[in-house]
């Protein structure tokens, strides 16, 4: 065998696909099951039986789909990123807010999905699913109609991405716990306020931020995340204006 044949990547993008009779078990069926499993009951509950279970379905249907269990990550992966508002990248002036709308779209789907944090780029080629792909495409006009070479466009889009994920898995987390607790968002908050005042009595700048601070904590997360996005545009902006 060739040595390109023995060290070809797997994935769900890359394999053959087989010709079916039509089954009763569609690929768009399990996907939708797989995702909604991973939204009741996290990451470590999805496997193949499980979903198998869940669709009462056998094996062999499963299979004719999805050849292992990073497949199927692979492709809930992409199923996610089909929810994101695709900017409108034609108007040069206007690439900011293109930029804050593919943003805060990608925020809302990692919050509506915490487990999706923790799986990006972790299997196989899960930027290659076609929803990915628009995403990519879309952002890709946006920053190159504003004026970015291609070379340094796919940089500023690596770069607000990796904000935008990273502000996003760790509220995903923090709403995880919260979840978890059966409390509201606004009721945990208050639950831990009197722990947080006793940590900080010794420590003035933040003892006085605790005292200012919002009761509101989803819009403390909301004007946090728009803050970084917004210092991080400025930054691409000023490398435009050069």
């Amino acid at each position: 065998m060739a040595a390109t044949e023995e060290q070809a990547i797997q994935s769900v993008w890359t394999r053959p696909r087989r010709k079916r009779d039509q089954p009763a078990l569609s690929q768009a069926q399990i996907v939708a099951e797989a995702v909604r499993i991973l939204d009741v009951e996290g990451v470590d509950a999805l496997s193949m039986r499980r979903l198998g279970t869940a669709l009462n379905a056998g094996a062999t249907s499963l299979y004719r789909h999805v050849a292992n269990r990073d497949e199927l990550i692979e492709l809930v992966v992409d199923e996610v990123h089909g929810e994101i508002a695709l900017p409108d990248g034609d108007d040069p002036e206007r690439w900011r807010e293109a930029a804050v709308i593919g943003a805060r779209s990608v925020r809302a789907m990692i919050l509506r999905h915490p487990w999706v944090a923790s799986l990006l780029g972790s299997v196989g080629l899960s930027y290659l699913g076609p929803n990915v792909m628009r995403l990519n495409e879309r952002l890709l006009a946006v920053f190159v109609t504003a004026g970015f070479p291609g070379d340094e466009a796919e940089q500023a889009i690596s770069s607000v991405m990796a904000y935008v994920i990273g502000m996003g898995t760790s509220e995903a987390a923090w709403l995880t716990t919260i979840a978890k607790s059966g409390k509201s968002e606004r009721e945990w908050a208050e639950q831990l306020r009197p722990a947080v005042e006793a940590a900080v009595r010794e420590h003035p700048h933040q003892r006085e931020r605790i005292a200012q601070g919002d009761v509101d904590p989803e819009r403390v997360r909301e004007e946090k995340f728009r803050y970084g996005l917004d210092r991080m545009l400025d930054g691409l902006e000023t490398r435009l204006k050069r």
